[in-house]
C-alpha cells in the first residue's frame, strides 16, 4: 500500500464510520495494543486477508489521533506476528497527516492448506478466530476440523461404521452395484468379491463403511439418524410466520432410507408441494404445464447437497434442510465449500471433491453424472424458464442455494434504479422494514442482503446504532 491509497483508505473509514470484514482499528495513542492475536487470526484467516489502522480512535468519533511512534508501534506488531502459528509477515504503511501519524499493517490470508493461522501462546483450540462484519470470532471446531481435514485429506465418506455389520446391509443392492462395477471393469471382475469390496471402499477392516452403510444399509438411520431430509413448507416468507390457525406449516416432513431414497422422496415431495401454471399456446391451443421452479434444477440443487455435504462425525446432528418459502426455495445442506473452491468459481473449474467415494458410487449407479456439471445445468434451466439466477452461499458450516419462484416480489427496475428513490427515502433514518415496504420488497433478507448491506459498504448508507450493527432496533439513513 502506497501513502495516497492509505489516505483514501483513512477517508473511507471515517465516511463510513465503522470497521468492516477486511478493516480493523487501533488508536494506539498512547502504546502499541497488547493484544492483536485475535484480529491477525481472523484475517489470516480469510482469502483476502485484512489491513489493521493504528492512529484512528473508534470511540472518538473515527478521528486521527496518532500513534505515539511510528518505529517502537512497528516493532511491538512484528513481535506478536511472530508468536501465531503460522509465522505472519505484516506490510506496514505509515503517513503524516497534520492531526497525527497513522500506520497500517497489511495481514496476508495465507493459503488454505496452512490455516488455521493462531496464536501459539494457547494453541490451535482457542487460539483461531475467523472474521465476521467488524468481529473477530473464536474458530468452532468443527471449522478447525475442515481445515485438518483438507490438509490430510481426511475421507469422512469412508469412515468405518462401528456400530454396524453385513447383516443391516441389503446385499441384493450392494451385489448389484458390484455387477455394475464388474461389467465397466472385467479386470476388476477376476478378484474376489471380498477384495472387489475392499478395492471400492465398501469394507474396511471387514467393517461396513459410512458411504456402503448410506447406500447399501437396510435402513441407515438407525445408525445415523440425522442424516436425512427435512422438507418443509411455510406459511409466509420467513419460518417463523404464523398462519391465522397458528399454524407455521403447510407441509412438513422428515425423509428417511438410504441416499437414493431421499433424492427421490423429496424429489416428490417438492413436486405435490409445487404450484402448476397452465400455458395455452395461442396459435395451437395446446396446454403445457409449468412447473413453480424446474425440476431439473431441483434434482442437480439436491443431488449436490447429498454428494458435497460433510459426512464427519462434527455434523452426524445436522440434516439436510428443503425449505419452500411463499417467494423462494433453499436447499441448505451441512458443511460449507470445499477446499479452495469459492462461490465465483462454482461450476467452472474442476473442484476437491470432499467425498470422491460417495460421488463415484452415484455416478456408476446412474444417479448423476459426476462432470461437475450441476451449478451450470441448475443456471441453464432457470434462464431457460426465464426464472432469475438461483443465488449461492457459502456461509461458515452451511451452503445455501436458492431458488426464486416468479412470485418472489422482486422487481427488475429497468428505467429507473430504486437505489437512487432509497437514499431520498432514507434521508430520515428508516427501519429494514420500513425500507422493504418502499421497496414493496417481501423478504426483508432479501432486502438487507442486496440493497442495505451493499449501500452501507460503498457508504451511502449509514447506521444509526454503528456499535450495535445486528440490533432489531437498528435504522439507517443516507448520506447524500
Amino acid at each position: 500500500m502506497i501513502e495516497v491509497e492509505l489516505i483514501e483508505l483513512i477517508n473511507k473509514v471515517q465516511m463510513m464510520k465503522t470497521e468492516t470484514q477486511t478493516i480493523e482499528l487501533k488508536a494506539a495513542h498512547q502504546g502499541c495494543p497488547k493484544k492483536l492475536y485475535d484480529t491477525l487470526s481472523s484475517f489470516s484467516n480469510q482469502d483476502s486477508g485484512g489491513t489493521i489502522l493504528f492512529g484512528i480512535d473508534e470511540k472518538s468519533g473515527y478521528e486521527i489521533v496518532g500513534v505515539y511512534d511510528i518505529h517502537d508501534l512497528q516493532k511491538r506488531v512484528n513481535e506478536q506476528c511472530k508468536q501465531m502459528t503460522p509465522a505472519i509477515r505484516p506490510v506496514f504503511t505509515a503517513v503524516k497527516l497534520k492531526e497525527g501519524n497513522v500506520v497500517s499493517a497489511e495481514i496476508p490470508g495465507i493459503d488454505i492448506s496452512e490455516r488455521p493461522c493462531y496464536y501459539s501462546g494457547v494453541g490451535r483450540t482457542k487460539g483461531s478466530f475467523v472474521r465476521s462484519g467488524d468481529s473477530d470470532e473464536p474458530m468452532s471446531d468443527y471449522e478447525i476440523y475442515s481445515y485438518e481435514a483438507f490438509r490430510k485429506k481426511y475421507q469422512d465418506d469412508i469412515r468405518i461404521n462401528e456400530k454396524a455389520t453385513f447383516d443391516t446391509i441389503d446385499e441384493r443392492r450392494l451385489n448389484n452395484y458390484i455387477e455394475i462395477i464388474k461389467d465397466n471393469n472385467p479386470k476388476l471382475a477376476k478378484l474376489p468379491e471380498e477384495d472387489i469390496k475392499k478395492f471400492l471402499n465398501m469394507i474396511v477392516d471387514g467393517k461396513p463403511t459410512l458411504v456402503c452403510t448410506l447406500l447399501f444399509s437396510i435402513y441407515p438411520q438407525m445408525f445415523y439418524p440425522q442424516y436425512t431430509a427435512n422438507a418443509m413448507v411455510v406459511m409466509g416468507y420467513e419460518k417463523g410466520d404464523i398462519a391465522d390457525d397458528g399454524s407455521r406449516f403447510i407441509d412438513n416432513r422428515r425423509i428417511e432410507g438410504n441416499l437414493i431414497d431421499i433424492l427421490e422422496e423429496t424429489m416428490k415431495f417438492l413436486t405435490k408441494n409445487m404450484r402448476v401454471k397452465t400455458i395455452i399456446d395461442n396459435e395451437t391451443g395446446k396446454r403445457a404445464d409449468k412447473t413453480e421452479y424446474p425440476i431439473v434444477a431441483l434434482r442437480e440443487a439436491l443431488l449436490n447437497a447429498i454428494i458435497h455435504r460433510d459426512y464427519s462425525i462434527h455434523t452426524e446432528a445436522m440434516p439436510i434442510e428443503v425449505i419452500m418459502y411463499k417467494d423462494r426455495l433453499e436447499v441448505r445442506n451441512p458443511g460449507g465449500l470445499y477446499g479452495r473452491l469459492t462461490i465465483d468459481k462454482l461450476g467452472k473449474v474442476q473442484p476437491d471433491t470432499r467425498n470422491p467415494v460417495l460421488a463415484r458410487a452415484l455416478e456408476t449407479l446412474g444417479v448423476t453424472e459426476n462432470r461437475y456439471s450441476g451449478i451450470p445445468t441448475i443456471q441453464r434451466e432457470l434462464k431457460a424458464t426465464g426464472m432469475k439466477e438461483a443465488k449461492f452461499q457459502d456461509l461458515r458450516n452451511e451452503f445455501i442455494v436458492t431458488f426464486y419462484n416468479d412470485n418472489s416480489g422482486i422487481q427488475e427496475h429497468k428505467d429507473v434504479d430504486p437505489r437512487h428513490n432509497l437514499l431520498e427515502f432514507c434521508i430520515e433514518p428508516k427501519s429494514r422494514k420500513e425500507i422493504a415496504e418502499f421497496l414493496d420488497i417481501k423478504t426483508i433478507y432479501y432486502v438487507t442482503q442486496n440493497f442495505i448491506n451493499p449501500l452501507v459498504d460503498e457508504g451511502k448508507l449509514r447506521l444509526k446504532l454503528p456499535d450495535r450493527p445486528k440490533s432489531k432496533n437498528q435504522k439507517y439513513y443516507s448520506v447524500l
